[in-house]
């Protein structure tokens, strides 16, 4: 199996600028580390949003935001044999309004690697679909959102109560074949078990991937339904070093809604056909300052709800290393429209900075 990946998996990185963690114990095949990320920014609207509290819109403001904060626990042990076993707990913090619930779970799992028989996962952690369809959900400002639609319950990002398995064939100098398995014993409501198969090959600098997740859902429905989804992907390079492209499309039955949208029309209606397409284009200068370009798109085939574009959307992204740690980055997403009723545009931009534990 493919050590660097191991390495990943053990550290728990998933996808994002750069992972770091502070090793606190290292002694007897035991290793023990803190690590994390908390970020400050203000995120603006430019035009009319729409509040489902006050059931009206109000016109653009400017909001001070954590940008998605966690603290995370990462342990290892030796087990002798090749086998390595490892831990990880990781949480939310919310230190901006001073309310309650300051810590929420995000992950939480333990795994066993080897770098022949691959890597066994069990609890809650980033899903093998996400491995193949997250390679787009990279900058800190504005990045993949279609993936984030309960999917904690349908596996598209952080899957809850999950079992996986991986592993990654070197077939040659710069030629591997990777592929996973998921399964998940729901506890969220309106949702039941589900289960996922992921193949794609590495060469050199380029990845091909596919997922397949599959499970039934009746949360928001009249009557039970298989969500299905298949994600189609591909990238080169490295996000943060020199030139990174990558592609998203999927395709989808019961995955995505209409709700949370820019409408006071709509109730957030289940589709029973869509596709969500993701594309980045970055490029990382010697200096660490990192240019992208992004776009976002969910194309509802759903003549019932809407026979057409669900949302899309473009952003213009800048992040800079002050140092390994410490992050600067700005983004302007551009709305570029809707065709449900009622939907009004709203451009956004985010500005802040990011420190890594």
């Amino acid at each position: 199996m493919n050590k660097k990946i191991i390495a990943l998996a053990v550290a728990g990185a998933a996808f994002g600028t750069q992972a770091t963690a502070v090793e606190l114990y290292n002694q007897d095949g035991s290793t023990f580390s803190i690590g994390g990320h908390v970020s400050v920014s203000a995120l603006g609207n430019t035009g009319d949003v729409y509040n489902s509290d006050t059931n009206a819109y109000q016109s653009g403001s400017t909001d001070i935001i954590a940008n998605s904060p966690r603290i995370n626990f990462n342990a290892t042990q030796d087990l002798g044999h090749g086998f390595t076993a490892d831990a990880k707990g990781e949480w939310a913090l919310n230190y901006l309004d001073g309310g309650g619930n300051s810590f929420t779970t995000r992950l939480g799992y333990i795994g066993v690697s080897h770098d022949d028989f691959g890597r066994a996962v069990a609890g809650t952690q980033w899903s093998p679909y996400y491995d193949v369809a997250g390679i787009a959900d990279m900058p800190i400002a504005f990045a993949n959102d279609f993936l984030y639609d309960n999917h904690g319950a349908l596996g598209t990002g952080r899957a809850e109560n999950m079992i996986s398995y991986r592993n990654d064939i070197e077939l040659g100098d710069n030629l591997s074949l990777f592929g996973g398995l998921g399964w998940q014993d729901n506890a969220t409501s309106g949702f039941d078990s589900r289960g996922q198969v992921t193949v794609g090959v590495n060469f050199q600098d380029f990845m091909l991937g596919y997922a397949y997740s599959a499970g039934d859902r009746s949360d928001s429905l009249v009557r039970k339904e298989e969500a299905i989804s298949h994600a189609l992907s591909a990238k080169y390079g490295s996000y943060g070093k020199g030139l990174y492209v990558a592609g998203v499309y999927t395709m989808n039955e019961y995955m995505h809604g209409t709700a949370n949208y820019n409408t006071g029309a709509n109730t957030g209606d289940v589709l029973d056909d869509s596709n969500g397409i993701e594309f980045i284009a970055a490029y990382a200068f010697a200096n660490s300052l990192n240019l992208s370009i992004n776009y976002e798109a969910v194309e509802s085939n759903d003549k019932k709800v809407v026979d057409g574009t669900v949302y899309s959307q473009m952003a213009f992204q800048a992040e800079y290393n002050f140092t390994p740690t410490f992050v600067g980055f700005a983004g302007y997403q551009v709305d570029l429209g809707s065709d449900i009723d009622g939907y009004k545009e709203n451009d956004m931009w985010n500005i802040g900075v990011r420190y890594y534990l």
